[in-house]
């Protein structure tokens, strides 16, 4: 059987209480600033980096970590995430790997809110990639989803499947996990997964959820 555990606590704290995870690569999907609300723009993205860089830092050299984010617009500044997390992986000598666009609207639509695509940023210290194996850079559609901020299925699917086939690590770390949809996937591909999430709510389901083949396609599917 292959291990998931979801731990119900602050996932910063739980970082800086380890080291280097030998074996593991990992996944996230960090807050944005409208969960700081005492924060300024300049203070959410100080907390935004060096917060990446805390993950960054707990890869082995032969792992990768990838970053899933949306851009946001605030007050009519547009900030890049992704050019966010290239600044942490750079500080730390992390070189990134590949770049995909996630399609969250079809191209051509207009959006006011958030934009209408999603980064996924794969970083790693040592790995190289194998570029025979190189899969589509945009991806139009990002998938079924188990509520509003989680990750899209063919997001989680296209991130697990990287990890089980292009490197040696055998588990999937997911700080912030929300309600389990990366750890879904990593079980899915094969990976065992770790959770940490500080909505004991949100972690019961990460505990649960499972992905299914239907007829349509996958599906998340939570048997609790």
């Amino acid at each position: 059987m292959i291990n998931r555990s979801v731990f119900c606590e602050d996932a910063i704290a739980w970082l800086e209480a380890k080291g280097v995870q030998m074996g593991c690569s990992f996944v996230t999907s960090m807050p944005d600033i409208s969960e700081f609300p005492g924060y300024s723009l300049n203070d959410w993205k100080t907390w935004f980096i060096q917060t990446a860089k805390l993950v960054l830092s707990r890869c082995a050299s032969d792992g990768v970590t990838i970053f899933y984010q949306s851009d946001i617009k605030v007050n009519g500044t547009w900030v890049d995430k992704g050019y966010l997390c290239q600044q942490a992986a750079e500080s730390l000598g992390h070189e990134l790997l590949w770049h995909k666009i996630i399609c969250r609207s079809p191209a051509g639509i207009a959006t006011f809110g958030r934009p209408s695509y999603s980064h996924m940023l794969c970083f790693s210290k040592e790995l190289k990639v194998d570029i025979s194996k190189s899969t589509a850079d945009v991806i139009p559609d990002l998938g079924d989803k188990t509520w509003q901020r989680g990750m899209g299925l063919e997001a989680c699917l296209i991130a697990a499947k990287f990890i089980a086939e292009q490197t040696t690590t055998k588990t999937m770390i997911n700080p912030f996990c929300g309600e389990g949809s990366m750890l879904a996937a990593a079980n899915t591909c094969g990976l065992e997964a770790i959770g940490i999430e500080r909505s004991p709510k949100r972690a019961e389901k990460a505990r649960t959820l499972k992905i299914s083949k239907e007829k349509s396609g996958w599906e998340f599917r939570n048997d609790s």
